[in-house]
Protein backbone atom coordinates (compact mmCIF):
# COMPACT_ATOMS: atom_id res chain seq x y z
CA UNK A 1 0.00 0.00 0.00
CA UNK A 2 0.87 3.52 -0.79
CA UNK A 3 1.46 6.33 1.61
CA UNK A 4 -1.82 7.73 -0.13
CA UNK A 5 -4.35 5.82 0.87
CA UNK A 6 -8.00 7.32 2.07
CA UNK A 7 -9.62 6.24 4.89
CA UNK A 8 -13.34 5.06 4.45
CA UNK A 9 -15.71 3.85 6.53
CA UNK A 10 -18.00 0.55 5.17
CA UNK A 11 -21.49 0.34 5.02
CA UNK A 12 -21.64 -3.03 4.42
CA UNK A 13 -19.58 -5.99 5.12
CA UNK A 14 -16.75 -6.15 2.45
CA UNK A 15 -14.82 -9.54 2.42
CA UNK A 16 -11.04 -9.31 2.91
CA UNK A 17 -11.36 -5.18 3.51
CA UNK A 18 -13.81 -5.18 6.93
CA UNK A 19 -17.09 -5.49 9.01
CA UNK A 20 -19.57 -3.19 8.56
CA UNK A 21 -18.70 0.32 10.17
CA UNK A 22 -15.38 -0.23 10.20
CA UNK A 23 -12.96 2.63 9.61
CA UNK A 24 -10.30 1.30 6.92
CA UNK A 25 -7.33 2.84 4.69
CA UNK A 26 -7.53 1.44 0.71
CA UNK A 27 -5.97 3.06 -2.08
CA UNK A 28 -8.15 5.59 -3.86
CA UNK A 29 -8.80 4.01 -7.12
CA UNK A 30 -10.05 0.97 -5.26
CA UNK A 31 -12.14 3.94 -2.76
CA UNK A 32 -13.52 5.70 -6.28
CA UNK A 33 -13.76 3.19 -8.35
CA UNK A 34 -15.32 0.24 -6.93
CA UNK A 35 -16.78 0.48 -3.17
CA UNK A 36 -18.25 3.97 -2.94
CA UNK A 37 -19.94 3.44 -6.18
CA UNK A 38 -21.32 0.24 -5.01
CA UNK A 39 -22.30 1.40 -1.79
CA UNK A 40 -20.20 -0.16 0.16
CA UNK A 41 -18.26 2.59 2.05
CA UNK A 42 -18.53 6.98 2.22
CA UNK A 43 -15.65 9.00 2.85
CA UNK A 44 -14.69 8.96 6.64
CA UNK A 45 -14.67 12.70 7.34
CA UNK A 46 -14.75 13.75 10.78
CA UNK A 47 -18.57 13.54 11.67
CA UNK A 48 -17.96 10.17 10.20
CA UNK A 49 -15.14 9.32 12.51
CA UNK A 50 -16.71 10.61 15.67
CA UNK A 51 -20.07 8.73 15.11
CA UNK A 52 -17.65 5.11 14.33
CA UNK A 53 -15.95 6.14 17.82
CA UNK A 54 -19.56 6.93 19.89
CA UNK A 55 -20.99 3.63 18.18
CA UNK A 56 -18.09 1.46 19.00
CA UNK A 57 -18.31 3.11 22.80
CA UNK A 58 -21.71 1.77 22.69
CA UNK A 59 -21.24 -0.82 21.87
CA UNK A 60 -18.12 -1.49 24.41
CA UNK A 61 -20.67 -0.30 27.12
CA UNK A 62 -22.87 -2.67 26.05
CA UNK A 63 -20.45 -6.05 26.02
CA UNK A 64 -19.62 -4.63 29.57
CA UNK A 65 -23.08 -4.98 30.62
CA UNK A 66 -23.43 -8.48 29.50
CA UNK A 67 -20.56 -9.58 31.13
CA UNK A 68 -21.49 -7.71 34.31
CA UNK A 69 -24.87 -9.81 33.93
CA UNK A 70 -23.15 -13.20 33.61
CA UNK A 71 -21.09 -12.71 36.47
CA UNK A 72 -24.45 -12.12 38.77
CA UNK A 73 -26.32 -14.87 37.29
CA UNK A 74 -23.00 -16.77 37.54
CA UNK A 75 -23.08 -15.76 41.58
CA UNK A 76 -26.64 -16.76 42.28
CA UNK A 77 -26.41 -20.01 40.19
CA UNK A 78 -23.58 -21.00 42.85
CA UNK A 79 -25.08 -19.48 46.07
CA UNK A 80 -27.70 -21.40 45.88
CA UNK A 81 -27.08 -25.20 46.62
CA UNK A 82 -29.15 -27.91 46.57
CA UNK A 83 -29.47 -28.91 43.10
CA UNK A 84 -30.85 -32.76 43.18
CA UNK A 85 -31.89 -34.93 40.63
CA UNK A 86 -33.44 -38.24 41.58
CA UNK A 87 -32.85 -41.19 39.12
CA UNK A 88 -34.27 -44.85 39.32
CA UNK A 89 -30.99 -46.90 40.10
CA UNK A 90 -29.89 -50.42 39.94
CA UNK A 91 -27.68 -52.87 41.27
CA UNK A 92 -24.19 -51.05 43.43
CA UNK A 93 -26.52 -47.58 42.92
CA UNK A 94 -25.63 -47.33 38.83
CA UNK A 95 -28.44 -45.36 37.62
CA UNK A 96 -31.01 -45.94 34.38
CA UNK A 97 -30.13 -43.48 31.62
CA UNK A 98 -28.53 -40.38 32.07
CA UNK A 99 -28.79 -36.79 33.32
CA UNK A 100 -29.02 -34.72 30.33
CA UNK A 101 -28.25 -31.07 29.85
CA UNK A 102 -32.04 -30.85 29.23
CA UNK A 103 -32.45 -31.87 32.83
CA UNK A 104 -30.00 -29.64 34.51
CA UNK A 105 -31.32 -26.52 32.40
CA UNK A 106 -35.33 -27.59 33.64
CA UNK A 107 -34.01 -28.29 37.60
CA UNK A 108 -31.94 -24.89 37.08
CA UNK A 109 -35.49 -23.06 36.11
CA UNK A 110 -37.32 -24.76 38.43
CA UNK A 111 -34.63 -24.02 41.42
CA UNK A 112 -33.78 -20.33 40.54
CA UNK A 113 -36.06 -19.21 37.74
CA UNK A 114 -33.12 -18.85 35.58
CA UNK A 115 -33.58 -19.78 32.66
CA UNK A 116 -30.30 -21.54 30.58
CA UNK A 117 -30.07 -22.71 27.52
CA UNK A 118 -28.93 -26.52 27.76
CA UNK A 119 -26.44 -26.46 24.74
CA UNK A 120 -24.57 -24.11 27.27
CA UNK A 121 -24.57 -26.96 30.15
CA UNK A 122 -21.97 -29.36 30.09
CA UNK A 123 -22.55 -32.16 32.38
CA UNK A 124 -20.24 -34.73 32.90
CA UNK A 125 -20.89 -39.01 32.32
CA UNK A 126 -22.91 -39.58 35.11
CA UNK A 127 -23.38 -43.38 36.02
CA UNK A 128 -23.81 -43.81 39.42
CA UNK A 129 -25.63 -41.81 42.68
CA UNK A 130 -23.08 -39.29 43.81
CA UNK A 131 -22.13 -35.28 43.66
CA UNK A 132 -21.14 -33.88 40.38
CA UNK A 133 -19.71 -30.70 39.14
CA UNK A 134 -21.40 -29.34 35.95
CA UNK A 135 -19.97 -26.11 34.48
CA UNK A 136 -22.31 -23.92 32.70
CA UNK A 137 -21.16 -21.25 30.22
CA UNK A 138 -22.88 -18.08 30.65
CA UNK A 139 -20.67 -15.72 28.97
CA UNK A 140 -17.92 -16.09 26.32
CA UNK A 141 -15.27 -15.51 29.48
CA UNK A 142 -17.83 -16.81 32.96
CA UNK A 143 -18.84 -20.17 33.07
CA UNK A 144 -20.25 -20.74 36.97
CA UNK A 145 -19.75 -24.41 38.09
CA UNK A 146 -22.26 -25.96 40.11
CA UNK A 147 -22.87 -28.90 42.19
CA UNK A 148 -25.45 -31.60 41.09
CA UNK A 149 -26.31 -34.65 43.27
CA UNK A 150 -27.80 -37.41 42.38
CA UNK A 151 -29.89 -39.57 44.04
CA UNK A 152 -31.99 -42.70 44.15
CA UNK A 153 -35.78 -42.03 43.50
Amino acid sequence: MSKRNVQIMLTKDVSKVGKLGDLVKVSPGYARNYLMPQGFAVLATPGVIKEVERRKAKERQRLLELRQAAERQRDALTTIGGYIIKKKTGEHNVIFGSVTASEVAELIQARTNQEIDRREITVPDIKTIGTYDVTIKLHSEITATIKLQVVPE
